[in-house]
């Protein structure tokens, strides 16, 4: 590791020193080691105040540099400085952007794709049909090849999460504290899996060993958007955090979408407001990709034996291998055709359709997606 990018690091570990404090410094003095080093005089008249400053000179003395970055290699954690050339680029577009990003993942088919990113938050609490709607969306972005951002909270991060995973898709958990911490430790398989298996990644600007609090979150929350092309909003009350992540999309420039709910039901009065204020209102994956302008799937396009997407129920096989050459069935012709129920061909209908897999042509008549 080159000399500066040990400065780096431990201005990243001292607390208080943010992204647009750290680029002021590093305009002024030059290199993050001629900031390190300075006199306490030299951090006084550049205005980083005397209380901070004597914080950061006690700092100074006791950090070991060398030490941080040798824990960081022992515990496989990488460390991307906003100038490398891997840093992702959203991110990099936001104008509070962390100056160090920690990653700690392991990379089984090389890099995790970066360029189609879409975040799917809402609340801890979710209900049935929270769970439900933010499975079925994952699993229609995934097939899309999209990489699923999230928080690893309880409730629809985590489904989103092992959504992704099951359906053997890329996704990156931001976490609200330091990347060598499991945090709630409920989803530890979920950590596992990214760190451990090959699944994604989880990522912090926080350093080692700091545990979350409620103050980190809206910090995290903005590289959860920053990282993203857009925001999903599935479910949460109007108090919910995910409405700080929304938030910071827009004010990013970043897509906002949020899913309807029964009115009935105070978790959807986050998506509700989100609606009012402007966010646009989705019901499917296809939704979100056409508004993001990103490719559609082709994993059942003219094909009967193509390959379906992980999870695909065997009801979902026999009514795409029925609709799989471009063909248009009445729903009494799929239940003919296939040998299900009428009840199980309209929900599977219905699934099929929230997922963006298949479109009604009119007249309750069903056609692929191509």
């Amino acid at each position: 590791m080159n000399d500066d990018r040990l400065y780096w690091l431990g201005f990243s570990a001292f607390p208080g020193i943010g992204p647009v404090r750290f680029a002021l410094l590093l305009h002024h003095f030059g290199s993050a080691k001629a900031i390190w080093l300075a006199t306490k005089q030299d951090l006084i008249s550049v205005g980083l105040g005397e209380k901070l400053t004597s914080h950061f000179l006690s700092f100074r003395q006791a950090f070991s540099l060398t030490s941080y970055s040798s824990q960081l290699h022992d515990l496989h954690i990488v460390p991307i400085l906003l100038t490398d050339p891997q840093y992702p680029k959203l991110l990099h577009e936001i104008s509070d952007a962390p100056f160090v990003l920690y990653v700690k993942g392991k990379r089984k088919d090389g890099l995790i794709p970066l360029d189609k990113n879409v975040a799917v938050v809402g609340t801890r609490q979710v209900s049935q049909y929270g769970a439900s709607v933010t499975k079925t969306i994952v699993e229609s972005l995934v097939s899309y090849g999209c990489t699923i951002i999230s928080g690893m909270a309880y409730g629809v991060d985590a489904v989103a999460h092992e959504t992704a995973i099951a359906c053997g898709g890329k996704t990156i958990a931001v976490l609200g504290c330091g990347v060598d911490i499991i945090a709630p430790s409920v989803n530890s398989h979920i950590y596992r899996a990214l760190t451990e298996d090959g699944h994604g990644a989880v990522v912090s600007e926080m350093p080692l060993g700091l545990r979350p609090t409620k103050g980190l979150f809206p910090a995290r929350n903005r590289i959860i958007s920053g990282l993203s092309l857009g925001v999903v909003v599935t479910e949460g009350a109007d108090d919910s955090g995910a409405l700080i992540t929304a938030r910071n999309a827009g004010e990013q420039g970043r897509e906002v979408f949020a899913v309807p709910g029964p009115i009935t039901s105070r978790l959807s009065a986050g998506p509700s407001r989100l609606i009012q204020d402007g966010a646009t209102l989705i019901t499917s994956a296809l939704d979100i990709v056409t508004a993001l302008g990103l490719a559609k799937p082709h994993a059942f396009k003219n094909n009967k034996t193509s390959v379906l997407p992980k999870g695909t129920t065997d009801e979902e096989t026999k009514l795409l291998s029925l609709l799989g050459n471009g063909e248009s069935f009445d729903i009494d012709t799929l239940v003919r055709e296939s040998g299900l129920t009428a009840g199980s061909v309209a929900a599977t209908i219905s699934v099929l359709e929230l997922r963006g897999v298949i479109r009604n042509t009119g007249e309750q008549t069903y056609t692929i997606n191509e």
